[in-house]
This record gives structure tokens, C-alpha cells and sequence, in this order.
């Protein structure tokens, strides 16, 4: 290197190392002036108190001279071409063969990565840092480069060799999802609900003003004299539980011989703003066991619930003992909470302001907009769930593939505001249906110590809605014989994993016991592969008794057949 050249060099070096000392020094003003409440506002319903960002100078001092010297490794990489960027978002060629690109990425990841060690370098409580975390993962995700085509070179060669159709057709996509209030995750046009999904035989029993009653076509020539209730959460449409015959929980349940019955919930308009928690309870849950009860003329049914299903399912059976009715055999709780003590992510939106503020803003009447409660969970995971798309549908032009679980997932459903502001305060935020005695539903003291049937608790190992601690809490309350199931994967994934498929694995505690932790519990569990369909199958066949001759017609006495499966009520739009 000869010495005109060496100075250049130099000169170079030390304009970089001047320039990112600055960027650490624009970056930590930044964050030190954030205000945390006006950046979750659109997440958390409203403003968040600011909070007092204090930090240890002799940490705040070495992440400084960490990003220095990381900054300069970066730098010497770019002049060697020699960068090597991991992250997925980068990982098309056309980011690597254009350095400038490559550069950019790289800087970005390094300053996202720096972000979030100022984040655990706060000195602060816990509460406030989970939320400074959440909210620098929000402004991360949202400002990567790849999610804008003037940075974007993977969207940029696109555009290139299509001759500029990717752009036309990402502003038709474009303006079709502001059309339909929401960014498209997969081709919707492909699936009619009814046709190639929610398509197991059956027919509506029964409907009031809060749900549908069907009841499925058996498949076997003898079914269980126990029939089986489903519940689903009343956050979404039934038919999660229902989406192709390959992977129906639905039918897996009546291809086992259990003459089953599901509550498809009624989209909420405004005649429905006033409805509360109890009317959810006793007007449908409480309603849809002792109709399943008249159809088959049985004394006692099993029952699932999934999600805010099983919360509603375990709240009903409280209020049922409370009235010393015992019209459940068994129950079983799929990803579902009765202790709200650990929410996991969800817990940066609950504290006292923020449930004041909903009880203000429709604790009266009033309803929670699917499509609002659809962005919040999507925000939880805004990589995956926004922005991904945001770059597929727009920079690049392209129509994401048919997905039925994605296609269900934007398929969303309102929630009178009533009935959601008692489920915040009672559950998220003060944890009441574990206090006996403290919450009062339906007429009665809620105790869950008086729930005493069998139970099938199952959990997802990386469940970000429901945590598997959470999930597992469960069994620290019932006092019945229980079981308990840890499935591998997520909140959906990991409870539709039909056994066909050989997918994933499940953990399972032979000895009985249920120590105070999932963690203690997991120490002494077994790894079993594929999935827990068919352990339920087999429990849930313990519980319902000898087979009888299946029924050769829907309904019963005044309980006549409405209108074929799906129903009415699930085909309404939010």
C-alpha cells in the first residue's frame, strides 16, 4: 500500500470512526428522550406514563465501545466484501451482490441489536423495561430497510426484471387490503368458509342471540354415550378447530366415535354492545352444555375449551358447582388460562390506566373491533406477522400463498366492549378467578377449588399468548384427577397437529405429579414424538363411557335441525 493511498485509508477510517461515534451519541439521545407512551399508544389503547430512562456510565461506556468496535469490523468487512448478514430479511443474493445494500443491512442490525442493549442497560423496574422492549421492537421492525424500496435490493431487482409489473401489481395489492381493512397473510379468494373450510357434516340444533348449537354427522356406526362439547375462544370463528378434513380437530373428535357438538359464536353488532361477561357465561356456555344435554339425553357431557374458550369453559363450571350442578364429567383445556399470573408479552399492555381507560371507553356499551384486536396480536410478533407481508404484497408484488390457518386468522371477530372490559380487570390485570370468593359471576362466588372433575391440560411449548407457564398453572387450582400435556411449537400450530402429519413432539409427566412450576414439572417428563392427539383420543375415551348405536338424525324433540354446518353465524363479517 503505498503511502498516498495508506493516508486515504486513514482518512477514511477515522471519518467512519467519527461518524458512528456520533450515530452512538444521536442514537442514546434518542432513546434517552423516547416517550414510551406516545410510541405504544396505537397498540396499547392509549398513552402510557413516560418513563424516568437512568443507566449505569460504566455500562452505558462499554456498550459504547462495543458498538464502536463492532461498527469498525463492519466497515473493514464492506472494504474486503466480505459482509455476511444471517437475519432472513437479507438473505436474497440481490442484498449481497450490491455492497451499498449489504452495508446498510448490516448497520441496521447492528444498531437494532444496540437499541434493545440500551433496553436492558436501563435501570428500571421490570414492568417498565418489558415495555421499552416492546416498544424498540415495534420501532425496530418497523424502520428495518427492507421495508422500503428505496433500500430494498431484493425489491429493486424485482422491479428490474419484471420491467416495473411488481410495482404495479404491489399497488394493486396495496389498494385492495385498504379496501379490506387489513394486510393480507394469504390468498383469501381461494377459501368460502363452508365449502373448503369449516366443512364437517352437520347441522345448527339450536341459536339464541349469542351463539349457534351444531352438532356433527357421526362417522362411526356406535358413538360414546358421553357426548362432547367443544368451545372455542370468542375471539375468533369455531371453525380453527374445523378447517380441512386433514387437519380437523372437529373430525378427528367424531372419527374417534364421540357424537360431538360445537359453539359457533355470533359475530357481535351493536345490538349485542351491552353484553357482559355473565351473559356470555350463563346465556352460552352454561346453555350450550344443558342443550347438548336435552339433545342426547345424557346426564353428563365432556367438554373443551380452547384459548378464552376454556377461560369461559373453567368460569361456567365454577358457577355450576357454586349452584351444586355437576353437568361435566370432564373438561379438557387447550392453551387456555384460569391464572393470569404470567401473560408473558401481553403483560406490557395491562396496568391500571390502560383497563381504566376501556372501562371508560366502552365498559357501558360499546364493542371491541376485530380488526383492532387482529393488529394488536399480529404486532406481537410485527416481523412475522406485518411486515413480512408489507414487503411480499407492496415492494414486490407477490399474492402469498393459500394458507386455511391464515385465512381463519384475518377472518376476525368484535367483542362487546362490556364483556371485554370485565375479562381485562378480572383476569389480566388483578388475576380474580384464582381468589376464591373474590369475583362474583352469574349469582355466584367464584372457587375453582370446587371444580372437581377430570382434566386434560395442554400447553405449547413457544406459545407467545398463552405461555406454557401460564397454561400449566392450571393445574395448580382444580382438584380433580389431571393430566397434564406440553406440545411442541405455538399457540395454533401446536394444538392443530393432527397425528397424520408426524410433526413435532409432546411431553408427558408420568408419574402424576404437578410441582408448583412448569419448570419443576418439565424435569421429570418424557419426550414422545409426533403429536398429542392421539394421548387426548385416549384419555378422552376413559371419560365417556360404553358405545351406543349412533343417531340416525340430528337433534332431538324440540331441538330440530335449523340449517346444515357451518351455520349462519360464522359467515358474518366483522
Amino acid at each position: 500500500m503505498n503511502s498516498d493511498v495508506q493516508q486515504l485509508w486513514l482518512q477514511s477510517a477515522q471519518q467512519f470512526q467519527q461518524s458512528m461515534t456520533e450515530s452512538f451519541g444521536k442514537m442514546f439521545e434518542s432513546f434517552q428522550n423516547m416517550d414510551l407512551g406516545q410510541a405504544a399508544a396505537p397498540l396499547l389503547g392509549t398513552q402510557a406514563q413516560a418513563p424516568k430512562i437512568t443507566f449505569d456510565a460504566q455500562k452505558l461506556q462499554a456498550l459504547q465501545q462495543r458498538y464502536l468496535q463492532e461498527a469498525g469490523e463492519l466497515w473493514a468487512q464492506s472494504l474486503q466484501g466480505q459482509l455476511k448478514i444471517s437475519d432472513r430479511r437479507f438473505a436474497d443474493p440481490a442484498w449481497s451482490a450490491n455492497p451499498m445494500a449489504a452495508f446498510t443491512a448490516a448497520l441496521y442490525l447492528l444498531n437494532a441489536k444496540t437499541l434493545m442493549q440500551l433496553v436492558d442497560a436501563v435501570q428500571t423496574d421490570a414492568k417498565t423495561r418489558a415495555r421499552l422492549r416492546f416498544t424498540v421492537e415495534q420501532l425496530n421492525a418497523a424502520t428495518a430497510p427492507s421495508n422500503f424500496m428505496l433500500f430494498n435490493a431484493e425489491a429493486q431487482k424485482k422491479a428490474i426484471e419484471t420491467k416495473g409489473e411488481s410495482i404495479s401489481k404491489g399497488i394493486q395489492n396495496l389498494l385492495h387490503d385498504m379496501q379490506q381493512g387489513h394486510v393480507s397473510m394469504t390468498d383469501e379468494s381461494v377459501f368460502t368458509v363452508g365449502k373448503n373450510v369449516a366443512t364437517t357434516e352437520g347441522a345448527v340444533v339450536f341459536e339464541n342471540d349469542f351463539f349457534q348449537l351444531i352438532e356433527y354427522k357421526p362417522l362411526t356406526d356406535k358413538v360414546y354415550e358421553t357426548p362432547f362439547l367443544m368451545v372455542p375462544p370468542s375471539i375468533n370463528k369455531y371453525y380453527i378447530l374445523d378447517l380441512q378434513p386433514e387437519n380437523s380437530l372437529v373430525r378427528y373428535a367424531v372419527a374417534q366415535g364421540h357424537r360431538t357438538f360445537i359453539v359457533s359464536w355470533r359475530n357481535p353488532d351493536a345490538s349485542m354492545a351491552k353484553a357482559t361477561w355473565d351473559d356470555f357465561i350463563e346465556h352460552a356456555i352454561i346453555k350450550a352444555i344443558s342443550v347438548t344435554q336435552e339433545v342426547t339425553g345424557a346426564k353428563s357431557i365432556n367438554a373443551l375449551g380452547f384459548c378464552v374458550g376454556g377461560t369461559m369453559l373453567g368460569t361456567a363450571l365454577a358457577v355450576l358447582a357454586a349452584r351444586g350442578e355437576k353437568p361435566v364429567a370432564s373438561a379438557t383445556f387447550l392453551t387456555s388460562m384460569l391464572d393470569f399470573a404470567d401473560t408473558g408479552v401481553l403483560d406490557v399492555f395491562i396496568d391500571e390506566n390502560f383497563v381504566k381507560y376501556r372501562e371508560q371507553e366502552m365498559g357501558k356499551g360499546g364493542l371491541m373491533k376485530g380488526n383492532d384486536m387482529g393488529s394488536t396480536f399480529a404486532f406481537l410478533r410485527p416481523n412475522d406477522l406485518v411486515w413480512n407481508y408489507v414487503v411480499g404484497n407492496y415492494l414486490k408484488g407477490e399474492t402469498p400463498p393459500p394458507f386455511d390457518l391464515l385465512y381463519w386468522n384475518s377472518d376476525s371477530t368484535n367483542l362487546p366492549g362490556p364483556f371485554y372490559a370485565w375479562y381485562l380487570r378480572n383476569t389480566y390485570l388483578e388475576n380474580n378467578l384464582t381468589k376464591p370468593g373474590k369475583v362474583t359471576v352469574c349469582g355466584q362466588k367464584i372457587d375453582l377449588g370446587k371444580v372437581d372433575i377430570p382434566a386434560y391440560i395442554y400447553g405449547s411449548r413457544e406459545d407467545h399468548i398463552v405461555p406454557i407457564g401460564g397454561a400449566y398453572a392450571t393445574t395448580q387450582y382444580l382438584p380433580g384427577k389431571k393430566r397434564f400435556v406440553m406440545g411442541a411449537s405455538g399457540h395454533i400450530a401446536g394444538v392443530i397437529n393432527p397425528p397424520a402429519k408426524g410433526k413435532r413432539s409432546h411431553w408427558i409427566r408420568a408419574d402424576g405429579k404437578f410441582p408448583k412450576t412448569h419448570a419443576q414439572w418439565l424435569e421429570g417428563a418424557t419426550e414422545y414424538p409426533g403429536s398429542w392427539w392421539t394421548d387426548w383420543s385416549n384419555w378422552l375415551a376413559e371419560q365417556a363411557g360404553k358405545q351406543v348405536a349412533a343417531p340416525k338424525a340430528y337433534g332431538k324433540g324440540k331441538f330440530k335441525a335449523i340449517e346444515p354446518a357451518p351455520g349462519r353465524y360464522v359467515l358474518a363479517k366483522a
